[in-house]
């Protein structure tokens, strides 16, 4: 079995396309499975200013223990530096803060407009500035998968998106306007989501044109959203079978749903899964194996052993 790096998006009545909005504040930017620091020195006055030169900027904070040399910087050109590490790295939801350090001495003070920004006080009173590196299970990019939109309330001032996938903040997602309404466009994980739409700051509506809800705590509706991912499934030799059915508890361990393709020598076929844990096997000519591929496996509650899929949320 293999998983493809696609991820489509699968909503009841409802298709999202993929739009045009990005994530870029100040101190770091998305870009599709990754997570760039950047350090552009023209943004530090203290560090621009002092007349040292800059042998190397390193990125410091509380995801690796504040360390002055760990994650040293790239230097892209005479004023910026940058860090890519992948998004993977850290955990789905995090609240981190972060600093620049230069040469492994010098602390980058960032400004106070800057809109990221956590003033806060050390255990002896010292103020000091950090950057609040600040995401969920969803983020902001021109590279993601799925785009919200609402049509009409050209007259509002904001409509910012919240939901189950950044703790329903009420700030984070910044909606764009458009000829025809708002919209925003989020990476998300494979998992079901709920959200609203927050029309200048006190009016909270669920999707209009979505209509998958649920009741929420306050009696009123929240909109769900189903993102799945699609995994591949392959069986290879076995060529001389006449049928190989996929089946699972996607499926309801159907024996005829899920008839595979014979390509390139291999069983394919492709299923789309939301984020979660899957048992599957494969039934050829009428004989059911495990995935002879995959090394995970486990009992179910009838005692068969079967072949274990994670779609990572």
């Amino acid at each position: 079995m293999s998983i493809k790096t696609n991820i489509l998006v699968f909503l009841s009545f409802l298709f999202l396309t993929i739009g045009t909005t990005s994530q870029n504040i100040s101190g770091y930017k998305i870009e599709g499975e990754d997570l760039i620091f950047v350090f552009d020195v023209n943004d530090y006055p203290n560090i621009k200013n002092n007349g040292d030169t800059i042998d190397y900027v390193c990125v410091s904070g509380e995801f690796n223990n504040w360390a002055k040399n760990q994650w040293k910087m790239t230097k892209v050109n005479d004023s910026i530096y940058e860090l890519k590490k992948e998004l993977s790295f850290f955990t789905s939801d995090f609240d981190w803060e972060f600093k620049f350090i230069v040469n492994g001495k010098h602390w980058a003070e960032p400004s106070e407009d800057f809109e990221n920004i956590v003033d806060a006080t050390d255990y002896k009173g010292h103020r000091y500035m950090t950057y609040n590196l600040k995401l969920y299970s969803a983020f902001a990019t021109e590279y993601g998968n799925v785009t919200f939109k609402l049509k009409g309330y050209k007259d509002a001032k904001s409509v910012i998106l919240s939901g189950t996938f950044n703790r329903w903040d009420e700030s984070g997602f910044v909606m764009e306007p458009t000829d025809d309404g708002w919209e925003v466009t989020l990476q998300l994980r494979p998992d079901i989501y709920q959200y609203k739409f927050i029309v200048d700051k006190h009016l909270w509506i669920e999707d209009p044109q979505n209509p998958s809800k649920v009741v929420n705590e306050f009696g009123g509706y929240n909109s769900i959203i189903d993102v799945q991912k699609i995994v591949e499934f392959r069986l290879c030799d076995y060529l001389d079978a006449e049928t190989v059915i996929l089946s699972g508890d996607f499926n309801d361990w159907s024996e005829e749903d899920h008839k595979m393709t014979k390509i390139d020598g291999c069983w394919v076929y492709n299923k789309k899964l939301s984020g979660g844990k899957y048992q599957y096997k494969f039934i050829v000519d009428g004989n059911w194996i495990t995935d002879p591929e995959n090394t995970v496996k486990e009992y179910d509650d009838k005692g068969n052993i079967n072949s274990v899929c994670m779609v990572k949320k």
